[in-house]
């Protein structure tokens, strides 16, 4: 999509600032699925999508029942013919700023210098894998340098597989991926030993484990072929697994004032089982809460981040038109207030037309 189609998403001629009931920030499996389920709700959502998916060096998505082999462009574009249907708006853009207004509800800032207003926020801005600087794990990263056995084993099973372990706890990775392969080495790199323990299951399990720090990778016809340490030794392998760091996109989040929690790999937003932070209005669904969400995992918790936004919008209108008859106060702002409320009811089959 456009800039030019972009900015019409976001206000008309006159230069006013368009209102949502929920700006969605994010277009990845959390972002969408949220924005479907608002959609069906017949709410009002913008999503703003800067197009940068965790999963986009991947040929192919896996474990999603029904979609499983799908590649993740194709599925994200599915996504967003699917909310077409609904009036859901998506943009290309990238939201600089979340503020709120002091009523409970938020301004939106957009780097093309757009703004909108949202009555709810969904930050679903993802994470980005910060992988070790060996030469050459950033290029074939999501090829046949891979982080994850859940979504890759079953496509390389059977392959010579080696594990580069930067944290003594990184010998756990290679004891899993024996589950998909028997021929498994361990590159200790820049760990200097482990515990008793781990060296005894890692021979049961029939790992074979490899002192040295590792300086680069051997590639041929375009395909990983070896791992070539420091002092010159080449071990042949044809997948290497690494634990790579995952480093939430938290800065909406973070200027907000949202309470973190401490995680085995950094600190995350904390949130509730819908996604609900800290901040009032504001919800972090997928990967922007939380490191081991895989693509269905992070649907479904935007669906019930999109679910719980509906039911508590719904109710905080009924409860705002109960309290103007209960004042029995009626100018022109809250009679505006009123019919904004009533046909809220009405969209929901609340009154009667």
């Amino acid at each position: 999509m456009g800039r030019g189609t972009a900015r019409r998403a976001q206000g008309g001629n006159d230069g006013e600032v368009r209102a949502y009931d929920v700006v969605v920030v994010g277009g990845g499996a959390a972002g969408l699925s949220a924005a479907l389920v608002l959609g069906r709700s017949r709410r009002r959502v913008l999503v703003v999508d800067a197009g940068e998916p965790r999963n986009a060096p991947a040929a192919h998505m896996q474990g999603y029942l029904s979609r499983d082999g799908m590649p993740p462009a194709e599925f994200l574009a599915e996504g967003r013919r699917e909310l077409a249907r609904y009036g859901v708006e998506v943009v290309r853009d990238r939201v600089e700023e979340v503020t709120p207004d002091g009523a409970g509800e938020f301004g939106v800032s957009l780097a093309d210098g757009g703004a909108v207003h949202a009555r709810r926020v969904v930050v679903a801005t993802g994470l980005v894998d910060r992988v070790p600087g060996v030469p050459g794990l950033a290029e074939r990263w999501g090829r046949d340098v891979l982080h994850c056995p859940y979504c890759h084993g079953w496509e390389v099973r059977d392959q010579p597989f080696g594990v580069l372990a930067s944290e003594p706890f990184h010998s756990h990775q290679a004891l899993l991926v024996t589950q998909w392969s028997k021929d498994v080495t361990l590159f200790l790199h820049t760990v200097g030993d482990l515990p008793d323990a781990e060296w005894e299951r890692l021979a049961a399990a029939g790992v074979q484990v490899v002192e040295g720090e590792v300086a680069g990778l051997e590639v041929g016809d375009d395909g990983l072929t070896g791992v070539r340490l420091a002092d010159g030794r080449i071990v042949p392998r044809s997948v290497l697994f690494v634990a790579a760091r995952p480093v939430p996109r938290d800065g909406l989040l973070t200027a907000l004032g949202a309470r973190l929690r401490d995680t085995p790999v950094g600190p995350y937003p904390a949130v509730d089982e819908t996604g609900r932070t800290s901040v009032p209005g504001v919800w972090a669904v997928g990967n922007a809460a939380g490191p081991m969400e895989q693509v269905i995992n992070a649907a479904s918790a935007g669906h019930r981040a999109g679910t719980t936004i509906n039911a508590e919008l719904v109710m905080a209108d009924i409860d705002a038109t109960a309290a103007l008859r209960r004042a029995g106060v009626f100018t022109p702002r809250t009679e505006a207030v009123v019919a904004r409320a009533v046909a809220g009811e009405r969209a929901h089959g609340l009154v009667a037309p």
